[in-house]
């Protein structure tokens, strides 16, 4: 029996691969691997087989033994946002060709008249109208001009297109002029992808729909080019488990979907930092959290409740200004509702115009990365800082398989912005965490407000390889008392995609009236959708029970917005529309504070999500018992409250006993990241081995 299972996340500066196993004997059971290297843009998948290389080597196992490996990757993610994928055209609807650039024709920021707008994947000269047209109802208006195919495939080959997205106007309601278009493209240009809208996102309003399919012929080309290689060089070393996709909504997908739908991989690692969070909260009864994810290039923040994260069907990428919502790319994918911003240890600091330290969202990356990395980089960084302030031990980072230079840290920083700013590095240092930790906070208030939460009332969780050393910063500067590191905190997303579900969602448009609710139309359509849901999670269920969520997206009559409302797992009937509303209007008043009693309502989008249950990832084994924290090693750390350097205490995670308590100022360091434990706060070990700090006094 193959009892080791394997999990790959590849980040913009770091890979995390965690490995499983059952073990072979009783004392083995729920033993954890983990390794973290640097990640290879040019070729993702090499970094992560040197980590799949390093954890089998540590657990004395072959690639035989391995039952299942999930992947997570940035690659779609950094493709949309650096306009690095392939050249793509999008067949649309004559009379639409523009669309994508007009958007949702308003502004996202009235007053601003410099406001720079996301310019479309697909550029003008590459969009092709073509003769047809559908009625709302499926009905065909305008037949499909074929005879208009062979000269928009002549100047598809003569501008080198590599890949195409066909969005004709409602073929949500029929998609019959869409897959008769995918076939006489198929058949002229063998080896394209094309891309369905009505297959990717069959849902009404076609700028989102074409947004999304466009993005996803996008990315096509790469992931497939990608998932190929990598599908053959593990089968080369011998690998022969199913590989899973890590998708944005929180669950598992087969290699073949990923292949079809790679937009679906957006967003990918940080849903799986969401899921340890959920899990841990459940774990530990913990009503209220907050999630955060700080790695090598991104900052994630995400709250928990009710044992799950807030999920959502919209989703932006490639934010171009400020970071506000409406100047990115509308996707309507199932994602996981958080906010990511560009704060993360290689995030780089500088000096703006005013001489006003600023950090990210440019970030150094894996190449050339941090300045004390000694690959090349010349701009200081978030490690960099971390590093100068003595709160990273330079010979221990990264599991002493990367040695940092602590001296060109300090140079780099006295360099790019001490010396202009007449700040010693030391002090240099603490402005760029300072400022880090602000913009991180500031985005978790904003967050806060738009989903109605209260930071005050949550506890933190911190993972990724930068976080432990600046949440309870963090947590300060919010108002929180406690946070928990968790164990194999440095790669808490790959340690949760290893509780992931595999699981699919399918979404269809049907707009039906209250007084025309048709259940019968209703039930045929849901059935459908769960047989095609199904036969995507199916193979990789492992005969494990499937669940299904239903639900539908209504609104009132005239309005342009929608509120999701569970459906029962039963066939609906007549009388179901009565008690759909009801829980609509509860579900309205609880959002906008009343009801509309006058106005009708309307069923607009239906979804079903098949999954198999949720897997709880082994447990790292906590040590023996004990109340009693010593260390016989102390560190040089610069603390910007009493602007000085101090020597304090450093505690090897590894030998804090479960009981085990720690009073700030302390370093807990571990292998692959750090917590610090300020001036004010105290640290316990849980039994499960997860650090839990906590404020001794009130936060400022």
């Amino acid at each position: 029996m193959k009892r080791a299972r394997l999990a790959a996340d590849i980040g913009g500066t770091f890979t995390d691969v965690v490995l499983e196993h059952a073990g072979r004997r009783r004392l083995e059971r729920g033993t954890r691997y983990s390794a973290k290297v640097l990640t290879t843009p040019r070729a993702p998948e090499e970094g992560m087989l040197e980590g799949i290389a390093r954890v089998l080597k540590d657990a004395l196992l072959a690639p035989a033994d391995v039952g299942v490996l999930i992947h997570g990757t940035t690659l779609a993610t950094n493709a949309l946002i650096e306009r690095k994928g392939a050249k793509t055209a999008l067949l649309t609807t004559a009379g639409f060709r523009d669309v994508l650039e007009m958007g949702y024709e308003k502004r996202y920021e009235h007053y601003d008249l410099e406001q720079e707008l996301p310019a479309p994947l697909v550029p003008r000269e590459l969009r092709f109208p073509v003769e047809e047209r559908m009625t709302a109802k499926g009905e065909v208006r305008t037949p499909l001009l074929e005879k208009a195919f062979p000269g928009i495939v002549e100047e598809l080959r003569r501008k080198s297109v590599r890949s195409v997205a066909i969005g004709f106007l409602h073929s949500y309601a029929n998609d019959a002029h869409e897959r008769r278009a995918q076939e006489i493209l198929a058949a002229a240009l063998p080896g394209v992808p094309v891309t369905l809208s009505s297959a990717v996102c069959p849902e009404i309003r076609e700028y989102e729909r074409f947004s999304t399919a466009c993005a996803n012929a996008y990315v096509q080309p790469l992931m497939q080019s990608y998932l190929k290689r990598l599908a053959a060089e593990l089968a080369r070393r011998g690998f022969r488990c199913p590989l899973y996709l890590m998708t944005s909504g929180g669950g598992l997908t087969t290699l073949e979907a990923a292949r079809r739908y790679p937009v679906r991989l957006v967003e990918s690692g940080p849903a799986g930092g969401a899921i340890l969070s959920a899990g841990l909260a459940r774990e530990n009864r913990l009503e209220d959290v907050l999630s955060f994810d700080m790695g090598g290039t991104t900052a994630k923040i995400c709250f928990i409740g009710r044992g799950g994260p807030e999920q959502s069907r919209k989703f932006e990428v490639a934010r171009v200004w400020r970071n506000l919502k409406g100047s990115g790319l509308p996707l309507r994918i199932p994602v996981t509702e958080m906010v990511e911003i560009g704060a993360g240890g290689g995030s780089i600091a500088r000096l703006d115009e005013l001489k006003r330290i600023q950090v990210g969202p440019a970030s150094a990356g894996a190449e050339p990365g941090p300045a004390c990395y000694g690959r090349g980089g010349d701009e200081p960084t978030v490690t960099d800082a971390n590093v100068a302030l003595g709160r990273i031990d330079p010979v221990a980072f990264a599991g002493g398989t990367l040695k940092v230079d602590r001296e060109k840290a300090q140079q780099t920083i006295l360099a790019r912005v001490g010396a202009p700013l007449g700040l010693d590095a030391a002090w240099a240092a603490a402005g760029i965490g300072e400022i880090v930790e602000e913009n991180m906070a500031s985005a978790a208030r904003v967050h806060a407000i738009e989903r109605g939460k209260t930071p005050e009332r949550c506890t933190m969780i911190a993972f990724g390889g930068a976080a432990p050393l600046h949440a309870a910063r963090l947590a300060e500067k919010l108002g929180m008392r406690s946070v928990l590191v968790p164990a194999d905190a440095s790669v808490g997303s790959a340690v949760g995609f290893l509780r992931a579900p595999v699981s699919f969602e399918v979404v269809r448009s049907l707009n039906l009236p209250e007084h025309a609710f048709d259940f019968s139309i209703v039930n045929e359509l849901l059935e459908r959708m769960e047989t095609e849901a199904t036969r995507i999670v199916k193979p990789g269920a492992f005969n494990s029970r499937l669940s299904t969520y239903r639900a539908v997206e209504m609104r009132y009559l005239g309005q342009g917005h929608e509120i999701s409302v569970p459906l029962p797992a039963r066939a609906l009937a007549a009388a179901d529309a009565k008690r759909l509303r009801a829980e609509y209007e509860r579900r309205y008043e609880a959002q906008f504070g009343l009801r509309i009693a006058d106005v009708p309502v309307e069923f607009l989008t239906w979804s079903v999500g098949v999954s198999t249950a949720s897997t709880i990832a082994s447990r790292s084994v906590a040590v023996k018992t004990g109340k009693t924290a010593n260390s016989n090693e102390k560190k040089s750390v610069f603390d910007p409250l009493r602007g000085r350097v101090e020597r304090i205490p450093a505690y090897r995670r590894a030998g804090l006993a479960a009981g085990a308590r720690v009073a700030g100022p302390a370093l807990v360091v571990e292998p692959q990241t750090t917590t610090l434990v300020p001036r004010g706060w105290r640290c316990s070990v849980t039994p499960a081995g997860h650090l839990l700090l906590e404020a001794k006094r009130k936060a400022p």
